[in-house]
Parts: C-alpha cells; structure tokens; sequence
C-alpha cells in the first residue's frame, strides 16, 4: 500500500461508530449479566454495504451463522444488534432459534427486513441465551434513554477493562468522509480472528466486492497480527458498514483516492487492534513485534506471530527479564526457513543477538526498558525486502486468576 501522508487522515482518538453520518447506537442491562450493560445496537439510516471476515473455529456460534446467511441475500446490513454475557456457542438447533427470534424481534422494532439485522453475541460458551430477558430488552432497546454511543461501547465488554474506539475523517471528492469503530476482546485472543468483535462504520459510498476486498487485506495485517493467550474463539468477527451519505463518487479500486480510503480504514482497525491486544487479561504491557527482511510477506507474518505466541516470551517480558534465547527459539520453530548467521534481534533499541551469536549488553538497561508500557522488539531476518507487524501483551499471574473463575 503506498505511502499516505498523516496529513491526509485526520485522527479523532474520541470518535467511534456513530461519527459517520446516519448512524445511531446504544446499549442498556437486560439482565443477562448482573448489573453491567450487556445488550446494545448500531443501526445506519439506510441499509448499507457491509463486508465481514470470522472466526476460523470450527464451531461457529449462532449468531455467526445466522448473520453471514443474512449478509448473503443482498450484501447490505442496516442495524447490528449484540449481547455480551452469553456466547450462544454450542447450544444446538435452540441457540440458532434464538438466535433468529432476536433477529426478527430487533427488525421488527425497526420496521426493516429481518436479513438487514446481523446477530453477535459473546461470553460463555454452551448457555442458552435467557430469553425471556433479552427479548424484554430488545423492546425497549430503542427508547431514547438507552440511546447513546458510550452504551453500545459499554454492553459489548466483558472481561475488558476499558473501552475501545477509534476514528478518522479523510477528503474523497471533496466531500468529508468518515471512519469510525469500536471493539471488544481481552482473553481467547489469537489470529484468525479470535474472542474479539469489531464494528466499524462509514458513510463511503463503496460497493460491497470492493469494501470485502479492502477488509480482508487489512485484517490479515490487523486484527490477524494481534495475539492474547493462542486460543481462538467460536464467536468472533469484524464488520464493516459503508452507507454511502458521505455523497462522495462510488469508491473501486480505480478510483484516485482508493488507497487514501484504504489507508483510513488500515488505522482504524490497526489502533483497534492494538487496545485488543494491550488489554489482554491481566496484561501490563503491549508488546509490539516488527519483522524486517523476509523473503515474502507470509514468511514475515508466520515469524511475527511466533515470537509474539509465544508464552515463554510473554513471562519474560512480564517479569522484565531480557532473555532473548526465547525469542530466538519462538523464531527456530516458526516454520519459516531462516538463516542464523543472517539474523539480528534487538529489544527496543539494544541489539542482543547478531549474526548467529549473543551481543554485548548491559542488562539492567534492558531490564529497565522492559518496565515500559509499550515493548517492542525488533527482528532482522535479512532475507528479503518483506516485513510485517504483530501486537501482543505479556502474561501475568493474573490472566490465570481471571481464567480460572471465569464462569463463577
């Protein structure tokens, strides 16, 4: 993707689905969880172009089947409607029943057809959903209290410890075209699409081949890079809206500001992605991996994703201990064939392997940048020209504490 200037794409770190035009979104308590707000919606004004990618578990929940069978009459969504508490995953042929009566039963509510309304849901798994809550919810899900972008953010959570949301504004035609998205995902995250949800709205005019193309490209650089614990979810997605009343020329691939767009929509699922990744259960840090030099793209990817996987590099970086040997052997058993005495690791900037031997360092300041926030660790496989990047979090005493009494 060629280069973008910052210039172009406006940032509004506070801005989130509903900063595109046409569209609304809220949230309220139904009552499947305690007290926390766990039903909530986004509906656009007009049925929009929607483009989706899910997990790769082979035990897609309900509302992932019933929501791509939607997607595919039309290619157009116009309200998506999701519960946090309860998975609806491995509930059989009832789950899928409810999961259509929550489809029809939000349609209604808005007077529109029932395959313009994608389901999600996310939480335990192999509950059914308490119905007789959620469809209480659902009628009154619309009424003016329950209104409010912060609602929706809130109700899709659940073991987040904070909201995720980001936006972009950018010039096509000359007319304002806006980017906005919101995410949750903290634990049983891996790529290939992982316990993670992402909605993300425009008011581009795209049409649907063109916005599921861009979508699948970015996601195998965003939301694909970013890894927890290595597990991958039954229920997870990402779905992009594109409902045109920017009034901007139709965007395609041959368009002149098509890989402004694509830039737009590029850091938006990256930035989202990254508050996925650095609010993994129980994480103190996000740990960003950048491999440089790869003979191809893939090759890049599969040796990113190692290192970032891997758990013996996820405790060290927890416990602030600079043990490059763990990275160097996350990278031996990536599948990717690489040429020891061409490979250069550094973390942060001290370079600590070089050239198939260990590097000189003085290790209490190696200790002390591992105490940052943000820890990254720079890989050189001088190879090739390709290069990739991926977005994890260290692993801490209490991700097992959460993990442990996640049900109870």
């Amino acid at each position: 993707m060629p280069a973008i200037s910052t210039k172009e794409i406006v940032v509004l770190e506070e801005g989130s689905v509903t900063l595109p035009n046409g569209f609304t979104a809220g949230g309220m308590h139904c009552g499947i969880k305690r007290k926390r707000l766990d039903l909530g919606y986004i509906v656009s004004e007009v049925p929009a172009a929607v483009a989706g990618v899910y997990t790769t578990n082979i035990f897609q929940a309900a509302p992932l089947l019933l929501t791509q069978e939607s997607i595919a009459k039309e290619n157009k969504i116009q309200a998506i409607i999701v519960n946090s508490g309860n998975a609806n995953a491995c509930t059989g042929e009832q789950g899928l029943l409810d999961a259509i009566e929550i489809q029809k039963g939000f349609a209604s509510q808005l007077g529109i057809q029932e395959h313009l309304v994608a389901v999600t849901s996310t939480g335990v798994i192999g509950e059914l959903l308490p119905m007789d809550k959620v469809k209480s919810g659902i009628d009154q899900i619309l009424l003016p209290e329950y209104e409010a972008e912060e609602n929706f953010k809130q109700a899709i959570l659940t073991t987040d410890t904070c909201i995720k949301q980001f936006a972009v504004q950018l010039k096509i035609d000359g007319k304002t075209v806006s980017i906005g998205g919101a995410a949750k995902g903290s634990g049983m995250i891996h790529p290939n699409m992982a316990t993670m949800l992402g909605f993300i709205t425009t008011d581009a005019n795209i049409a649907h081949e063109d916005l599921h193309s861009a979508l699948k490209d970015i996601t195998n650089q965003t939301f694909n890079m970013i890894t927890v614990d290595g597990d991958t979810s039954t229920n997870d997605m990402v779905l992009v809206l594109a409902n045109g009343l920017a009034g901007n020329d139709q965007l395609t691939k041959d368009h002149p500001d098509w890989e402004l767009f694509k830039s737009g929509l590029k850091l938006v699922s990256e930035e989202l992605a990254k508050k996925i990744a650095r609010d993994g259960e129980g994480a103190t840090k996000l740990v960003e991996v950048q491999v440089n030099g790869a003979f191809s793209h893939d090759a890049a990817r599969a040796v990113g994703k190692s290192i970032i996987s891997s758990n013996l590099v996820k405790t060290a970086i927890y416990g602030t201990d600079p043990n490059w040997g763990r990275i160097v052997t996350a990278i031996g058993y990536s599948g990717i064939p690489v040429e020891p005495n061409k490979l250069k690791v550094a973390i942060g900037p001290y370079k600590v392997f070089e050239n198939g031997l260990p590097c000189s360092f003085v290790e209490e300041e190696v200790k002390e940048y591992l105490e940052m926030e943000t820890v990254k660790i720079l890989v050189e496989l001088n190879q090739g020209e390709e290069s990739a990047t991926a977005w994890g979090c260290d692993l801490t005493y209490d991700y097992v504490k959460i993990n442990a009494s996640y049900r109870t």
